[in-house]
């Protein structure tokens, strides 16, 4: 590891969680220079929805690639795009009755949001907007002003610039309607709360620790924003793309959002970020929002061949039937170990454990990556384990990756009871 500690800027973070050479990956595994295997609980932060190297998707792209197809155009017109927006129209929009432009912006999931605020604000002719505690929408600035976490957001950033937080469903406890907390604020002229462009939200706040809207929470959100005429953005670039088992996070709720962004998985593991929106709000200029990385052909390649897998409901089928062991398989080890005071959170095929005890979780994260299991950390204080398997992971290897967290946490407690006895070496 010494070249990275030589060369590589101190702001790598997950180089120290998961201190490996890696190598070559397939499907959910990983293997690291070594040769040591490693089942994959964290699919790139939610971007292997797909899998490692899928071979579906590789054989399309090496297939481009040999016949010398256009990587890089632009916002130009090409074949690759041309087949994934009919595939995007045809296989995700049609079927849910959907009607949005779509805006390639640039290839990261803050790409997106700032274009997505930015519209916003330029449609509605106001500046502020609103976002809820615990929130993560990117770490450019203007995403920045609507992330929750202190961590990324130093005063001397400037990074709160028009934007105010409220409290996300279910913040104050399950008996108080936040709904109602938020719609005061916006009725008191005297609130302090200028009248936003738009309200952005997640529907399970991913990196804010598994916090789950419910979709009456979200219903009364969306018809909160249409009585104030505020334009509702969905961020759903960590759990859409099927996370949740549908396709978009929010059809549960049977709401439709005035915007939607998306990435992480929509490029079917190559950097791709696109915005959707209301054909109506689609007021830009040719080329007032650009960028040089705004097409990446390749990754509509992988894009289109993605959205395969959505063509019939087998596969959302196959999401809510995994995810529906890894709800009671944790709920074994939350039931099991009714000591650490764990609290269990989640839909569909990501969920998360909440520590009680403070640095526990990052104690079982790194057990388990010594058990060969990989497995990052969520919320504020990183207190939550999260779950973010592949979509398509085998069931086998889904139950022995929850074996492994359930074995990390009887091996810590037996070490701390030997500790504490005088036992053990």
């Amino acid at each position: 590891m010494r070249i990275f500690e030589e060369l590589e800027s101190e702001v790598r973070g997950y180089v120290r969680s998961f201190p490996a050479i890696f190598d070559v990956a397939k499907g959910s595994f990983i293997y690291d220079d070594q040769g040591n295997r490693y089942i994959d609980f964290f699919a790139g932060a939610g971007s292997l929805n797909y899998g490692h190297n899928n071979p579906l998707i590789s054989e399309a792209m090496i297939e481009y690639l040999k016949r010398d197809g256009i990587v890089h155009a632009l916002d130009k017109a090409t074949v690759a795009k041309k087949h994934f927006l009919q595939k995007f129209r045809d296989v995700i929009l049609t079927p849910r009755n959907l009607s949005y432009k779509i805006q390639f912006t640039g290839p990261t999931g803050t790409n997106a949001v700032e274009t997505a605020l930015k519209l916003a604000r330029m449609v509605k002719r106001r500046s502020n907007v609103i976002a809820f505690t615990n929130g993560y929408h990117g770490l450019t600035m203007g995403a920045l002003a609507v992330t929750g976490n202190d961590f990324y957001r130093d005063e001397s950033y400037g990074a709160r610039n028009n934007a105010d937080s409220a409290p996300f469903d279910g913040y104050f406890g399950p008996d108080v309607n936040t709904i109602d907390y938020l719609r005061k604020f916006l009725a008191d002229g005297s609130s302090g709360i200028d009248l936003p462009a738009a309200i952005i939200t997640e529907t399970v706040q991913g990196e804010g620790g598994i916090n789950v809207a419910s979709a009456e929470w979200l219903r009364e959100l969306s018809e909160l924003c249409h009585e104030y005429d505020i334009l509702l953005i969905i961020d759903d670039i960590q759990v859409g793309n099927g996370r949740t088992g549908t396709f978009f996070s929010f059809e549960e709720a049977g709401i439709k959002p005035d915007m939607v962004t998306l990435s992480k998985s929509i490029g079917g593991g190559l950097p791709m970020a696109l915005l959707l929106m209301r054909p109506e709000l689609d007021q830009w200029q040719p080329g007032e929002h650009t960028g040089t990385f705004r097409g990446n052909n390749l990754a509509f390649v992988a894009a289109a061949e993605a959205l395969s897998y959505w063509e019939n409901g087998d596969f959302s089928e196959q999401i809510q039937y995994k995810g529906q062991i890894m709800q009671e398989e944790l709920t074994k080890i939350v039931e099991k170990y009714a000591d650490l005071e764990i609290e269990l959170r989640g839909r569909g095929m990501v969920w998360g454990l909440d520590f009680e005890r403070s640095g526990f979780a990052g104690e079982i994260s790194k057990e388990a990556f010594e058990n060969k299991l990989i497995i990052e950390l969520a919320g504020a204080d990183d207190s939550v384990v999260k779950f973010l398997p592949a979509l398509t992971i085998e069931e086998e290897i889904l139950r022995e990756g929850l074996g492994i967290i359930d074995k990390a946490i009887a091996d810590l407690l037996e070490r701390k009871q030997q500790a504490l006895t005088g036992g053990g070496a």
